[in-house]
């Protein structure tokens, strides 16, 4: 039996992609998608038809430019999530415009103005998450909008205080980012490459999940954002996993015994204290953590200058 078998029997496995035809091929139960990865599948002309939607859907709703720019790229995200839901059986990820990461009513706004646009589509709002960075403004958005029944995918998290902070908020799923912390530390301390068993992020990860399961959190953990698969294997048992179609692939070509290494029970029984986070705790944590500070700032920004290059080549064609 090959690895991504395996991790099937311990994890509940998503795809980390804006192309229809690897969810189709690796069956994922839920997928997850972000401006990068639409804006580089937007470019491939098999998903032209979606675009094409997005632009008419803009110019039906207003004459006004400035609206309909908007109003198209939530459409075209929507469009792509419901392409996904035809293929997976559980929930599609879509994310709120990064340039909000510090706007709580604004994220608010867009989180219900998505769920509508599926809604109207006849997808029911259990299928969807909404995936906002896990600032303190976007996790107050999220405990906001969970109350509405919008299920929210707090992402771009680094930090034990960022995941405690939305189990407070009750938020659905959170997306620790394995890879990127990796990727600080290795620059940081100058080295090619770390085991998977020492990986910082691997180890920020187990102490999340550890946390959770330990005080009863139903808030489920997901990590993300994997640089190989020995990442991935010493997260087997985590509640759900993120994996781009790459790894995916490689995953399902390698043979092996794969064993269990987050336990739910075996966490229940840890001596772990207990935090409460209000805003100054959350503020002064972050400040006093330099690797989670500079991950997050540089995903936003990531994540926006995608958007941007999203929203240029959508302007040209209203």
């Amino acid at each position: 039996m090959n690895l991504l078998e395996q991790l099937k029997t311990y994890t509940q496995v998503v795809a980390d992609t804006g192309d229809f035809s690897s969810v189709e091929i690796y069956k994922p139960v839920d997928a997850t998608t972000n401006p990068s990865l639409i804006y580089t599948a937007s470019q491939d002309t098999r998903y032209r038809h979606l675009i094409d939607d997005a632009i008419d859907f803009a110019r039906k709703s207003s004459s006004d430019r400035q609206v309909q720019l908007p109003k198209a790229m939530d459409k075209l995200a929507v469009n792509f999530g419901l392409e996904i839901l035809k293929i997976v059986p559980g929930r599609a990820s879509t994310e709120v415009d990064a340039r909000l990461s510090f706007d709580t009513d604004a994220t608010v706004v867009k989180a219900r103005e998505i769920i509508g646009l599926y809604e109207s589509a006849g997808t029911s709002r259990e299928r969807v998450l909404i995936k906002i960075a896990s600032t303190w403004e976007g996790i107050k958005a999220a405990e906001i909008v969970e109350k509405e029944g919008i299920h929210c995918n707090l992402t771009l998290l680094f930090s034990k205080v960022q995941a405690v902070a939305c189990a407070e908020a009750g938020v659905r799923l959170i997306s620790p980012f394995v890879g990127r912390i990796l990727d600080w530390h290795k620059k940081n301390l100058g080295v090619a490459d770390i085991p998977a068993v020492e990986d910082p992020g691997v180890i920020s990860l187990t102490g999340i999940f550890n946390y959770y399961k330990k005080f009863g959190y139903p808030t489920q953990v997901m990590g993300a954002s994997f640089r190989n698969i020995d990442e991935i294997c010493e997260l087997a048992g985590c509640d759900l996993l993120t994996i781009s179609p790459t790894l995916l692939r490689e995953l399902e070509a390698t043979e092996g015994l794969l064993t269990k290494k987050l336990d739910a029970d075996q966490a229940r029984e840890m001596a772990i204290e207990k935090i409460t986070v209000d805003e100054k705790t959350f503020r002064w944590m972050m400040n006093e953590d330099a690797m989670a500070t500079e991950k997050l700032a540089e995903g936003i920004r990531n994540f926006t200058r995608d958007l941007i290059k999203l929203e240029k080549q959508m302007e040209k064609l209203l």
